[in-house]
């Protein structure tokens, strides 16, 4: 049984990678995590909620079984209890200084919080983990965001996984449900590129491209790739063909 770990899944790139999850026919189920639950009901989707950052201390097993009505994930968790599941973690959580009001809040939730994740799906026996980054992402950069983004991909690799894939888009195209007027700005005088397919490293990427590759790359033979990847934009584009 295969199965895929979501973590961002209201966000623009997580709710297209839930898509692509759901109707791909190699994951028998998809479990999603979250502080809420969205308003989808799917065969395949097991929707768990609760504080992210204490991920770690979820009773898991509970958790999945409340969500069955007819006692269907019973096996679920026994194979996942004996290691009979193969789990691949995708996470898209992240967030901007704005959004999350200070850099304590902005470092909490895209380095913290990812790394919490990344520990529980490790622990639950996830062997592949594929992170959502950014382009210039840098631990040593002076600009904070890219450097908080390098700092969370070096921590990553720490962990240990079979395979650890970092895709780093650059500006996201899609439908986001809150404005993000600098960005705006940028589609306007970037957009085009998208559709010339010219400056392939800085070109606009849609989401839907970014989940794609990601599926992708987590449903490649695992003997065949490299422990660590770094996906850029271009391959992205190019993968999601």
């Amino acid at each position: 049984m295969k199965i895929a770990f979501l973590a961002g899944t209201s966000g623009l790139v997580g709710m297209q990678l839930l898509h692509q999850l759901l109707k791909n026919k190699s994951y028998e189920y998809v479990i999603s995590v979250g502080r809420r639950k969205l308003a989808l009901k799917h065969k395949k989707l097991i929707q768990l909620t609760g504080d992210l950052k204490k991920i770690n201390n979820w009773e898991w097993e509970d958790q999945i079984n409340a969500e069955s009505l007819g006692g269907e994930y019973a096996d679920l968790t026994d194979k996942m209890n004996n290691g009979e599941i193969q789990i691949d973690c995708f996470c898209s959580i992240g967030t901007t200084i704005k959004q999350a009001g200070s850099k304590d809040n902005f470092y909490a939730i895209d380095h913290d919080m990812v790394y919490q994740i990344a520990l529980a799906a490790k622990e639950h026996g996830a062997k592949q983990f594929l992170f959502v980054s950014a382009l210039g992402a840098d631990a040593k950069s002076s600009v904070f965001y890219n450097k908080v983004k390098g700092e969370i991909e070096e921590l990553l690799k720490t962990i240990g996984f079979d395979y650890l894939g970092i895709f780093r888009p650059s500006l996201l195209l899609g439908d986001r449900k809150e404005t993000r007027l600098g960005e705006e700005f940028a589609k306007i005088f970037m957009k085009p590129l998208s559709w010339l397919k010219i400056w392939d490293k800085g070109r606009p990427i849609y989401d839907y491209q970014v989940a794609k590759s990601m599926v992708y790359k987590a449903l490649e033979d695992l003997n065949n790739k490299e422990k660590v990847e770094i996906i850029s934009s271009a391959q992205m584009q190019n993968l999601s063909k």
